[in-house]
């Protein structure tokens, strides 16, 4: 769509204020924020953000072959929002060994052309700090060429309360024992409205932001989420957005923005009705437009499924995450999303909605790249 296109639908939702600063890449200020959040033009908000990603990015579109394991459910934070976690002695509650963890790696190596390693679980009460860097060495050990990608904010700052370190010095131990980067996760919404009443066990939103700086501090990359469709105001939304790329400003460290869908089933907030198609669109759109110093913007589709994550490439989005392999977090909150996806089927929906397919690394470095032909 044409600029001239753009700013007629701009102006008939009442945006075009905000469309001339996208045009001439004037960053959005908060207010700019909540006025697309609080517009339903989805029309107008797509247009805007896929102009601003083929800017920034152009056509390609990334993806990963990776794999997800959750050594543990047993979590001491037992936020209202999330059906993953439990108390340890509940029948449904697991802790992995460290054998265990590596078993599942060596099972997926097997079938060979992972490069990634992604790893997140709960705050176990009672696992020592070693049992997490024994992990790293030994998954280092058995693939030293694959990225571990591993551990939120939340956990790493409970890793520095059981060893009673400091967050950087928790970060340094676990890069030296193999950690490459952290993912996002954590986040929620910065929010202590909203905090205090989703996961009031949980570190603060500004604790978070902290050990993201410390990790781009020791050299690691990591990601940034947004939990959104539960109890939060879209103020609060673009402040999250607005405090997520003034710390970019600062450290560079982010790779990407993944807006995550909040899914009700099996929580504590099941009585919500959490968001629809049009929120996952909106939310991943208006990312892309607040958080112009991120390169990438992530539809999970395990989250969104993988139609609508296809249709979000014309909502902004650049990366539609990976092959996965086993991911419990989201379904264990009722997602009927899939599992797995193959490299094929992700090249497929990349391509047939006019994109060119790129299987990157965790640093974005690329593997390969899927021309027409291919």
């Amino acid at each position: 769509m044409n600029p001239r296109e753009i700013s007629a639908l701009a102006a008939r939702s009442g945006l075009d204020h905000v469309w001339r600063k996208v045009e001439t890449a004037e960053r959005l200020s908060g207010d700019d924020a909540s006025a697309l959040l609080a517009s339903n033009d989805i029309l107008a908000l797509g247009a805007m953000a896929d102009f601003a990603r083929a800017r920034l990015v152009g056509d390609e579109v990334y993806f990963i072959s990776n794999r997800h394991i959750n050594h543990t459910n047993v979590c001491r934070n037992r936020c209202l929002f999330c059906a993953f976690s439990h108390d340890d002695g509940d029948a449904d509650a697991y802790t992995l060994t460290v054998d265990e963890v590596v078993e599942k790696a060596r099972e997926t190596l097997a079938v060979g052309g992972i490069s990634e390693i992604h790893i997140v679980g709960g705050e176990h009460p009672d696992l020592p700090f070693s049992y997490y860097l024994d992990m790293m060495r030994a998954l280092r050990e058995l693939a030293p060429d694959v990225h571990i990608q591993a551990f939120t904010a939340s956990e790493i700052a409970h890793f520095a309360r059981i060893s009673d370190q400091s967050v950087p010095e928790v970060l340094q131990a676990l890069k030296d024992a193999g950690l490459g980067s952290l993912p996002g996760g954590g986040a929620e919404v910065f929010s202590g409205r909203v905090r205090d009443l989703i996961c009031e066990r949980k570190i603060t939103g500004q604790t978070w932001l902290d050990v993201h700086r410390a990790a781009h501090g020791v050299g690691m990359v990591s990601n940034a989420t947004m939990l959104y469709g539960h109890v939060e105001q879209p103020e609060e939304l673009a402040d999250h957005m607005v405090q997520l790329r003034e710390l970019q400003d600062d450290t560079g460290g982010f790779n990407a923005f993944i807006p995550l869908s909040f899914q009700p089933a099996n929580t504590g907030l099941s009585e919500l009705p959490g968001p629809t198609g049009f929120d996952d669109l909106k939310m991943l759109a208006v990312g892309r437009l607040v958080l112009d110093n991120f390169r990438h913007v992530k539809a999970f589709w395990i989250n969104v499924g993988l139609k609508l994550a296809q249709v979000s490439l014309a909502f902004g989005v650049n990366d539609l995450d990976g092959t996965v392999v086993e991911e419990r977090i989201s379904h264990a909150a009722g997602v009927d999303t899939g599992q797995e996806l193959s490299k094929a089927e992700l090249v497929h929906v990349i391509a047939a909605a006019g994109r060119v397919p790129v299987e990157r690394d965790t640093l974005y470095n690329v593997v390969r790249r899927y021309d027409a032909v291919d």
